[in-house]
């Protein structure tokens, strides 16, 4: 008896179960979070519509599906929310998601409780002042290339976490991987969500938590504004994974381009690899490759028949995964192959990616399925149905149209006068300054990628060269008229020449916040010459990365005399124009 009494109490949890829509799936919900609480030995009581369980006693709620309308109900207890197909497919997660909640420190609720009968307004003042205090949060950023946007948006967030009195840990889901992960236990311990992302995010383990969604830009305009919106939005339950709806226009970019873009993401790094191993292969001279046997032709493997071969597929496979989640990458897959095998390229491979996205999501929301068999349907039936969809479409229907578009897109490219071209760098180059990294500026950036693929070099040229003057002509500018520019802005300076470097036109971005009539026009002049010259000079890029450094490498840029001046040219453009319009600025004659 005395061993037993000094065992450790386990953790008493109660699941809450509705699911109006299927009563089997509840139950399978129920047997399976029941299975799972056996295997962990944990107390798990059960609340279902068929055996309820009244006032229970727990350390902590788990509201499955349409539970979360009781929510007011166990008001007094720890309580975290889930999905009934999360409760089927990762009951392990839930309960360890409501345990670990049960086990963290309890504010204190006891001592309030006596004042409660002298005053009505007392119960609630703790509320109130809770409200009003120090808050924990956590966050993910992510853009495109998860280079630039990705940091700056997080160090937004934390500084707005600071001037507000809260603490925020921040996940960067960049080029290199996620940096700084959030733990269960971070993310159980937040008050709020904030994800400032301009790809798609996977946010089911934020379930039950206060979320908001937005991009990366209303991080760096607004972010102690997006804290607040966080703070204040309803908690998540159910299979509902949008943002709390904020008062006025939303900012966040629409749903398509994010799909695009999450796609345009995953696809750079095999683009960037792929061209870098052809220009090496071609410094051993233009037709080495021919060679079988030869590093030159081991080069050209690499490059051409494996990485690029693989660029439409993964844009495809991610279109649709941020559609349709894990489910849209097997017919994403599939379709970016065959629009390579039908030679539409690029085009068919987006065309692909939205269509394998969206059937595939159809098909998991929707397609009517007997409960005993749910646990079929994503790795058996969702799969092939969409795979099927999207493959014979992509054969009988999409494939040949497209095909002949971007045929004739190639061409048209190629065939080009030099009026012709320097007028479309013009547009590219423009389109790179406009926004710095925004919607615009990745939409030529994103035309510039999918044409590495057609074997048409000269449009990512011009879109690197305009992209690399905004941060390298503001350096100048606050280099050659400093008594316009005040101490900070001159350090700046110094930092925004190497992000320029290395094409990375965010540096650009905190001079045109603190003065945008003035500074915006200058960077899209330059821009826009530099992107006009490199076309008139022919110039290519094998690379979508890299900057200048880029240019050190055998065959990676067509003319690199020409395009070095292309560069050179906008950039002293932006810092002229920037030095004359900002003779006139308060900034300056307070300087």
């Amino acid at each position: 008896m005395p061993p037993d009494s000094a065992a450790p109490t386990p953790t008493r949890l109660l699941a809450v179960i509705r699911h109006a829509a299927s009563a089997p799936h509840a139950r399978m919900a129920a047997e399976a979070l029941r299975d799972a609480a056996e295997r962990a030995s944990l107390s798990l009581t059960l609340d279902t519509a068929e055996a309820p369980a009244g006032t229970a006693e727990a350390d902590a709620v788990l509201l499955v599906g349409d539970a979360t309308a009781e929510a007011a109900r166990h008001a007094d207890r720890p309580l975290i929310a889930t999905t009934v197909v999360e409760a089927i497919r990762r009951p392990e997660q839930a309960l360890r998601s409501a345990a670990s909640l049960a086990r963290l420190p309890r504010p204190a609720r006891m001592p309030p409780a006596p004042a409660a009968p002298r005053e009505a307004g007392a119960a609630t003042a703790p509320s109130a002042a809770a409200a009003a205090g120090s808050k924990k949060l956590v966050g993910i950023t992510a853009c495109p290339t998860g280079i630039a946007h990705t940091f700056m948006a997080a160090a937004a967030l934390e500084k707005a976490a600071a001037a507000g009195g809260h603490s925020i840990k921040v996940e960067t889901q960049g080029s290199v991987g996620s940096k700084n992960t959030l733990t269960e236990q971070e993310i159980a311990e937040a008050d709020a969500v904030v994800i400032a992302a301009d790809t798609g995010v996977e946010t089911s383990r934020f379930t039950g938590k206060r979320i908001v969604i937005a991009g990366t830009n209303d991080a760096l305009r607004d972010g102690q504004g997006l804290i607040a919106r966080a703070l204040a939005a309803e908690p998540l339950g159910g299979e509902s994974r949008a943002a709390a709806p904020a008062p006025g226009k939303s900012t966040q970019a629409p749903g398509v381009y994010k799909h695009l873009m999450t796609g345009v993401s995953y696809m750079i790094p095999l683009v960037t690899a792929g061209g870098l191993c052809i220009a090496l292969s071609f410094a051993f001279g233009i037709e080495a490759f021919k060679e079988p046997g030869t590093l030159p032709a081991a080069l050209f493997q690499i490059g051409a028949q494996s990485a690029l071969a693989l660029m439409v597929p993964v844009l495809a496979a991610f279109i649709a995964f941020s559609i349709a989640d894990r489910p849209g990458l097997a017919p994403g897959f599939i379709g970016g192959s065959l629009a390579g095998a039908v030679g539409a390229g690029f085009l068919g491979g987006i065309a692909a990616g939205f269509l394998a996205g969206y059937v595939a999501r159809f098909l998991r929301d929707r397609l009517p399925f007997p409960g005993s068999l749910e646990g079929l349907k994503p790795v058996l039936v969702i799969p092939l149905l969409a795979s099927l969809v999207t493959g014979l479409l992509m054969i009988y229907v999409l494939g040949t149209p497209i095909a002949a578009a971007l045929a004739w897109l190639t061409e048209f490219l190629r065939g080009m006068g030099s009026t012709n071209a320097v007028i479309l760098g013009v547009l590219l180059g423009a389109m790179m300054a406009a926004d710095m990294g925004g919607p615009v500026n990745k939409a030529a950036y994103a035309f510039g990628v999918g044409l590495l693929g057609s074997e048409t070099f000269a449009p990512m040229a011009a879109i690197m060269a305009a992209g690399m003057t905004p941060p390298i002509g503001i350096a100048i500018a606050t280099f050659i008229a400093r008594n316009r520019f005040s101490q900070e802005e001159r350090d700046a300076g110094k930092a925004a020449a190497i992000l320029g470097a290395a094409f990375i036109t965010e540096g650009a971005i905190p001079f045109a916040a603190k003065d945008p009539v003035r500074v915006i026009p200058s960077l899209i002049a330059g821009s826009a010459v530099a992107g006009g010259l490199s076309m008139l000079f022919g110039c290519t890029l094998r690379a979508p990365h890299g900057g200048i450094f880029v240019v050190g490498i055998p065959g990676a840029v067509g003319n690199p005399l020409g395009y070095l001046i292309a560069i050179v040219a906008g950039s002293l453009v932006t810092a002229a124009a920037v030095a004359v319009l900002k003779q006139r600025s308060p900034v300056a004659a307070a300087a």
